[in-house]
């Protein structure tokens, strides 16, 4: 199943009540991160570690840093990676890939190859409950939404454009168009590492190998990747989207995201909570939900 329609629909998850896993932002092939055979091996074994008491895992995107398929050749990489969704998808484990902004151009290759459910939007999915009574979440990567930079919606509507993907496959050869692709996203990732702030105040400057020091040259940590920090419930556009959503839809009881490589548990109202999930870079966090709590962790396998 591959589920390409931009408006939000609603996905019934057949599972008894075995535990549903949510995580995002792992950004395999990362240049600005160091080891990435290394973090793709944790997320290997974090993925066996929960493979008999899963029934579903939802990837909410930016899972590669950059993935491009071209009609008979994918990135080179990830094998680990990919061996492990085969594995878990044909153990009869759903597993649902959301596209991101790093990895918006997946088509046919993770479905038919790994048997993963493919989303190219956000949308609600029910949550089987212990009471009987199924909840309502509303999941999805995160980019764009509640986001009013005019720029950043242009640049998603140019890259998520048929005609600009065509041109892309056909005008690059693949080894250009991946090159490109790992060079962007290595900007990007760099970008936001250079305008974050510390938690003690001190801005960050990060080299071209992703290291980061402070504004007196001390490293505050090796390959360190970081974000805007919490913009506020006020000014936070994943905040500002889910309220504007749970007053048409009062009935929703989650509103799960990435996008943002920051953890959040906030509660919009009596019944309903925002979790933001963090990252696979340092942090490794990740939701769950046993049919009556939804907990956000963080991996130490």
């Amino acid at each position: 199943m591959v589920s390409c329609s931009a408006s939000y629909t609603l996905y019934i998850i057949g599972t008894g009540m075995k535990k549903i896993y949510f995580l995002s932002d792992a950004h395999l092939g990362s240049r600005a991160s160091a080891d990435n055979r290394g973090r793709e091996q944790r997320l290997c074994r974090f993925l066996d570690s929960i493979r008999h008491e899963a029934s579903a895992i939802y990837l909410l995107g930016d899972i590669f840093d950059f993935w491009f398929e071209y009609h008979n050749v994918i990135p080179k990489g990830y094998t680990r990676f990919l061996g492990k969704l085969s594995e878990l998808s044909d153990a009869g484990i759903e597993i649902h890939f959301f596209t991101g902004n790093h990895d918006m151009w997946a088509f046919d290759y993770l479905h038919e190859e790994c048997g993963v459910i493919l989303h190219t939007a956000p949308m609600e999915i029910s949550l089987p409950s212990l009471s009987g009574n199924p909840l309502t979440a509303f999941v999805g990567h995160g980019d764009g939404l509640g986001d009013p930079s005019r720029g950043f919606r242009f640049i998603r509507a140019i890259f998520h454009s048929p005609l600009c993907q065509w041109l892309f496959r056909n005008i690059f050869f693949f080894f250009l168009g991946m090159e490109f692709g790992l060079r962007w996203a290595k900007s990007s990732r760099l970008k936001h590492s250079r305008n974050a702030v510390a938690e003690n105040g001190d801005t960050l400057f990060v080299s071209e190998d992703g290291e980061a020091r402070n504004a007196l040259g001390d490293v505050l940590s090796s390959n360190m990747e970081t974000e805007e920090p919490f913009q506020g419930e006020a000014n936070e556009p994943l905040v500002i989207f889910s309220k504007q959503y749970l007053r048409e839809h009062p009935t929703t009881s989650f509103f799960i995201f990435g996008h943002r490589h920051i953890e959040l548990d906030l509660m919009l109202s009596r019944q309903a909570r925002l979790l933001i999930l963090g990252e696979w870079i340092r942090k490794y966090t990740y939701a769950v939900w046993d049919g009556e709590h939804m907990l956000l962790d963080n991996y130490e396998g």
